[in-house]
């Protein structure tokens, strides 16, 4: 095959068309920032105690003392899942008995909050929470909410691909966005959890088949810098209503699916991509006969198989750390909209650094860096005295810097260490691994339920573990980009093993064949 620059030179340099199709699609994924990370406050838990009907027959001091305390820390607060035991308060109250100076409430009894819940609307009006009572008992349904989401992103993952190659990337763009935008707009309608969980997977689908349809869109365009620029944008809202915050999410893509440019650079991209592909499935008939490859071959040698359960723990443990420390803002001290607005601000220069680190620095220190960096930081959490909480967000904000920085390199680097035959399954199946992550995820923030620095203590620990293990990747800065298994860097530790006749050598003094680079991934 001739080299990609020369196969797409006729789609032209980096003109009026190119930039309005890449602007474009740029806008059309903007909702998907929303959408990807709205859980954070479509899940949020505000204040809540037991509910004390007011039928019930007690004196005001008795109603002012029917939740128990409990330490949490390092002060005492009302209990959010248990009060006295109704009937017994009751019948102190009626003998004109005063809690605290007659009665010692350490030695009563307590029971669940068997008529429901009082939820605090200082900061949100209404949560899928509040909405079903997803607390005490069915608090674990929370963190499911978000699981599901990004299981739906997992499916979606493994179908979009397919549909875009069966029906068209811009018929597939304008399908799922709209997929996106209807069912999100029927959550609104949800009339108990199970509905909206099964509403939100479909949103979920629908979301990560738009982004992928907008990528390769993207890339049928002839770019001069090919390296990807995400901006994180779900953090800038102020909603305080679930509903308002569906209806603000179904407009939002509602009006990049009925912008009219949008649909006519979209055909334009995809009539160029069609055209290359049909350029290069005539120059390559002749490669039909070739060996196929399939995803077994990415366990055939010891080394392949090395690299990619390495890249399988990074993309895993940066995922979670990504997406841990995203979903856990609302926990931070301070207005939680701050929080969100700064966590996601904080992308924005680790994206420029993580651009200049590929074009300048090795790919292995790069990575190891911002990782240590991100790591190091959450673990000094757990020694921030309690009263000097400033100094927690901006360490969670460098944590969110540096696992930022490397989540987004982690995709070049990938796609380097992988040979062009097995490429896209390496790379696949370290995206699926970093679903699973995303998965995992609200189960980390879950546990600060126990304790707060418990899931910072996780993520950091893992997260430099994976900065370690990073260290033994091979290089693959300044180097051709291999073709077979065979002419892959190997992993640094491993014995050198005879490399065959066949393959090539990369000894000083010997010449080196031609080898095709290309960065369109």
């Amino acid at each position: 095959m001739r080299d990609y620059d020369e196969v797409t030179a006729f789609l032209g340099e980096w003109g009026p068309f190119q930039r309005l199709i890449f602007f474009l699609l740029s806008a059309s994924i903007i909702p998907n920032g929303f959408t990807g990370l709205s859980s954070v406050f479509l899940i949020a838990t505000p204040e809540h105690r037991c509910r004390v009907p007011d039928a019930a027959n007690l004196s005001s001091a008795w109603r002012n003392h029917t939740v128990p305390l409990r330490l949490r820390d390092g002060r005492e607060v009302p209990h959010s899942c248990r009060r006295y035991r109704l009937a017994t308060i009751a019948n102190f109250s009626a003998l004109g008995l005063e809690p605290g100076r007659d009665v010692d409430l350490g030695q009563l009894e307590q029971e669940s909050c068997l008529d429901g819940w009082e939820f605090s609307q200082d900061v949100y009006l209404s949560t899928i929470v509040t909405e079903w009572n997803l607390v005490c008992e069915d608090d674990w349904k929370a963190p499911l909410t978000i699981s599901l989401f990004f299981v739906g992103v997992l499916l979606g993952s493994f179908i979009s691909g397919q549909l875009s190659d069966r029906f068209g990337r811009k018929n597939v763009l304008f399908v799922t966005m709209g997929m996106q935008t209807g069912f999100s707009f029927l959550q609104i309608f949800s009339k108990n959890f199970e509905m909206f969980v099964v509403l939100f997977v479909l949103v979920g689908m629908g979301q990560i088949s738009n982004y992928v349809a907008a990528f390769v869109l993207g890339m049928a365009i002839r770019l001069e810098d090919r390296n990807s620029w995400q901006v994180s944008s779900y953090n800038i809202l102020y909603v305080r209503s679930v509903h308002i915050l569906c209806i603000w999410l179904h407009g939002a893509a509602t009006v990049c699916l009925l912008h009219p440019r949008l649909a006519d650079a979209a055909g334009g991209a995809d009539d160029a991509g069609g055209a290359m592909r049909g350029t290069l499935v005539l120059q390559d008939l002749s490669s039909k006969k070739q060996q196929s490859h399939n995803i077994l071959d990415l366990l055939r040698t010891w080394n392949i198989r090395m690299v990619t359960i390495m890249s399988i723990m990074l993309w895993m443990t940066i995922s979670v750390g990504y997406f841990g420390l995203s979903l856990d803002t609302p926990n931070l001290h301070g207005d939680i909209f701050v929080n969100c607005f700064l966590s996601a601000m904080v992308e924005v220069p680790a994206y420029v650094l993580a651009w200049l680190l590929l074009q300048y620095l090795p790919r292995r220190y790069s990575m190891a860096t911002a990782l240590f960096l991100g790591g190091s930081v959450l673990l000094f959490m757990q020694l921030v005295p309690p009263d000097l909480y400033y100094l927690a967000t901006v360490l969670v904000m460098v944590g969110k810097f540096g696992v930022t920085a490397a989540f987004s390199m982690v995709y070049v680097y990938t796609a380097e260490l992988y040979p062009t035959v097995v490429r896209n399954m390496g790379v696949g199946v370290s995206s699926t691994a970093s679903r699973l992550g995303s998965i995992l995820s609200p189960y980390f923030v879950y546990l600060g339920a126990y304790d707060r620095f418990l899931p910072y203590i996780l993520m950091g620990s893992l997260t430099i573990l994976t900065a370690i293990l990073t260290l033994f990747l091979p290089e693959s800065f300044g180097t051709p980009l291999p073709d077979t298994i065979d002419q892959m860097l190997r992993v640094k530790g491993m014995k050198h093993r005879k490399t065959p006749s066949h393959t090539r050598m990369l000894k000083d003094g010997q010449e080196r064949p031609t080898i095709l680079k290309s960065t369109a991934f």
